[in-house]
């Protein structure tokens, strides 16, 4: 059964939070395997004269999220409800939470949300706000700061004395066992599955979040409240940081990722030598590997890819192409993992060589810079090409 989490967590502002810990996802957005789960936050500020719901959960938690907001606030003194983001892990509780309250409530979103509340659950009536507007509730000054492409265009996040509530911004993927940001063993094992969380499910857009990190700078951020995973009051700016540094894709020295399918073995042998390679020059491979008994979960892949200084990818010739594990693999990492990164490609052929041109067609629009195609005819593995390779590389990263 999914752990329901419901705490007071601020006294001036009175502001709850209510998470609910999905245990029973297994693929996020359908596509992102995460077997470490996920929660969804929603928060709730209580003011003298005025009630405010900040997003919700996921309509499978509908019933849930009635119980436990009951527990701490009569629905029906809900007087706003602000949704910084319309996706509906974060909006999926709106309909419940609308009926509940049985009467009209002042509903806050940004210009495209509006649309898109319309479009999901034909909602009309909504304020919108512009970039940087403030508005006086219940005493106290919100103000609303546009935040697109983190990761919908709709994307907005909400300030409050000091307090961001940033929905998917400063989200991570995991079920942590406490709360929020006071115990450094959590949060050294949470930052990974922020790491998978952003590249994963913002990668895609990384520059907007240096974008977004930029205008957030103006703001004294003392906490920050995301939609997903801890909360962050002992240290919001090591969040931000860290969201900075996957988006530019800092490097962790002699960090290398490898990843490579075999079929047959032929693939493995020169990949073996090639980690080899790599561990006698002082690399530390992390390495990844399709086979008829593995298959890693692309989301793991991705998480490995911001702070490696290179990329090796071995791969084996599929009907005259890359096999089709490494060409879906590829085409995510390019999709949401394109940096600036030195990368070898080693490919296995058995009657004609092809690698350089099938991956190399995928790879040529890319940032990544290609040092070498080494292309090897099944079992003949010229172990002098392989360190040449190696060596190449290690130059490159001198």
């Amino acid at each position: 059964m999914s752990k329901i989490w419901t705490e007071k967590i601020f006294d001036d502002p009175e502001i709850f939070i209510l998470r609910v810990d999905d245990d029973q996802i297994k693929y996020f957005e359908a596509v992102w395997e995460i077997t470490e789960g996920i929660s969804y936050n929603a928060y709730l500020v209580k003011l003298n004269d005025a009630n405010v719901l900040i997003d919700g959960w996921k309509k499978n938690y509908a019933k849930e999220f009635i119980d436990i907001l009951s527990k701490i606030v009569d629905p029906k003194e809900i007087t706003h409800i602000v949704v910084n983001h319309t996706e509906p892990d974060h909006s999926g509780t709106l309909p419940a939470t609308l009926e509940a309250i049985g009467h009209d409530v002042e509903i806050i979103a940004s210009n495209f949300g509006k649309r898109l509340l319309e479009g999901f659950y034909g909602i009309k009536d909504v304020t919108v706000v512009k970039d940087g507007e403030e508005k006086e509730i219940g005493g106290k000054k919100f103000k609303f700061v546009m935040t697109p492409w983190l990761h919908w265009p709709d994307t907005m996040v909400t300030y409050l004395d000091g307090i961001l509530f940033g929905c998917d911004v400063g989200g991570g993927y995991l079920l942590p066992e406490i709360l929020d940001d006071s115990n450094e063993s959590v949060v050294e094992r949470y930052l990974p599955h922020v790491t998978k969380y952003i590249v994963t499910v913002i990668g895609h857009y990384k520059n907007y979040i240096l974008e977004g990190a930029e205008k957030l700078s103006s703001l004294e951020i003392k906490a920050l409240l995301p939609g997903h995973g801890l909360i962050w009051k002992k240290d919001p700016q090591r969040l931000l940081n860290h969201y900075v540094s996957v988006a530019k894709g800092d490097p962790k020295k002699g960090k290398v990722t490898v990843i490579y399918d075999s079929m047959y073995g032929f693939v493995e042998n020169v990949m073996k030598k090639a980690i080899d390679s790599l561990k006698e020059k002082g690399f530390t491979p992390v390495v990844y590997k399709f086979s008829d008994e593995e298959r890693p979960a692309i989301s793991e892949i991705l998480k490995d890819i911001p702070d490696s200084e290179a990329l090796i990818f071995g791969v084996s010739t599929y009907e005259a192409e890359i096999h089709p594990l490494m060409r879906f693999t590829l085409l995510e990492i390019i999709d949401k993992a394109n940096y600036e990164k030195p990368v070898l490609v080693f490919g296995v052929h058995g009657w004609a060589p092809s690698i350089e041109r099938t991956a190399g067609e995928l790879l040529k629009e890319t940032k990544f810079r290609i040092l070498s195609f080494t292309e090897i005819k099944g079992s003949n593995m010229d172990e002098r090409k392989i360190e040449e390779a190696i060596s190449l590389l290690k130059k490159e990263l001198e």
